[in-house]
């Protein structure tokens, strides 16, 4: 073998490409760049260009060569809920990995911006920085003696720093506690596509639980868990200032909304608290137990897409 043999290279892995790139733009949204410029000179955002980094990393990359990920003709818009597979049709195909995308250091050149996008990126960054220190205190907390005893990791939360809108969980379970980030089991494979069926990626919007720690046993937290952290709730909700709040679940939305009334009859109305529109579902773990409410989740959904100014398929078979 000699050194002009290049088809004796071993195959690149894309799956650990994709996360080492996304890892380095996850750098530069933290210092406030919203978008590069790849060699051709267009401008990529870098929250769509992580989701489709976050598809290559979890499915490899597409088969064909056109990396064509469109529905059938037969769809006309994001499919129900139990249905989604693939990223929204409007996400552009991913970048061509061995061209724009690679291993070694993003250059240092930074792609110039107006000063009304420049203003935009400013807020996003401050307000991660003030997460990062609630995270930590998080992280320190030993307020609940049990679960500071037997958690594995705090599950501060995770998305977008700006957020509109902020899905509103329980409390952190088993996969949650290993990993350190809420929904990443099978409700939260669920709740993906919900946000895929409205459009949307995790990257866009914010996703926190009531308690911060795993009750053993994934039981119920106690009124006193969740008053230990409603201090941190309530710093991260006064950062971010979403516009619109889903509450997931009867422990969710009674203890966000201070109340005791069924969730079925919560459904399909906004409550008002602190400027912020609370919408109250079922939980994507219910869904699970009973995949009948599906039905009744995406009427909420779409309620709430409505109410957004989010586009709503034209055609729609329910939830199945």
């Amino acid at each position: 073998m000699t050194d002009t043999e290049p088809t004796d290279t071993p195959p690149f892995d894309a799956a650990r490409l994709a996360k080492a790139v996304r890892q380095r733009l996850q750098s530069l949204q933290r210092s406030g760049v919203s978008s590069i410029q790849t060699q051709t000179g267009q401008s990529v955002d870098l929250h769509q260009l992580q989701n489709q980094l976050r598809h290559i990393q979890q499915h490899g990359l597409p088969i064909d060569e056109s990396g064509d990920s469109q529905p059938s003709a037969g769809q006309s818009g994001p499919s129900p809920i139990d249905t989604i597979a693939k990223p929204p049709t409007t996400t552009p195909a991913p970048p061509n990995p061995t061209s724009t995308l690679t291993p070694s250091p993003v250059p240092e050149q930074i792609p110039s911006t107006s000063p009304t996008a420049q203003e935009s990126e400013i807020m996003p960054s401050k307000k991660q920085a003030e997460l990062d220190i609630v995270c930590q205190e998080v992280a320190d907390c030993k307020a609940c003696v049990e679960l500071a005893s037997t958690r594995n990791k705090t599950v501060f939360g995770v998305g977008n720093a700006n957020a509109r809108l902020v899905f509103y969980g329980e409390a952190p379970g088993a996969d949650e506690d290993k990993q350190g980030e809420p929904f990443v089991g099978r409700a939260g494979k669920l709740l993906n596509k919900i946000i895929e069926a409205m459009g949307l990626t995790r990257d866009e919007i914010y996703i926190l639980n009531t308690i911060k720690c795993r009750p053993p046993g994934n039981r119920n937290p106690t009124p006193e868990e969740q008053q230990n952290c409603a201090g941190f709730l309530k710093r991260q909700l006064e950062i971010i200032q979403p516009e619109y709040i889903v509450c997931l679940g009867a422990v969710a939305s009674h203890s966000f909304l201070e109340c005791n009334t069924p969730i079925g009859k919560m459904r399909q109305q906004f409550f008002e608290k602190n400027g912020i529109k609370v919408l109250c579902t079922f939980h994507p773990a219910y869904l699970l137990r009973d995949p009948r409410r599906k039905r009744d989740v995406w009427d909420d959904i779409q309620f709430l897409m409505k109410d957004m100014g989010l586009p709503i398929p034209e055609k729609s078979e329910g939830v199945r």
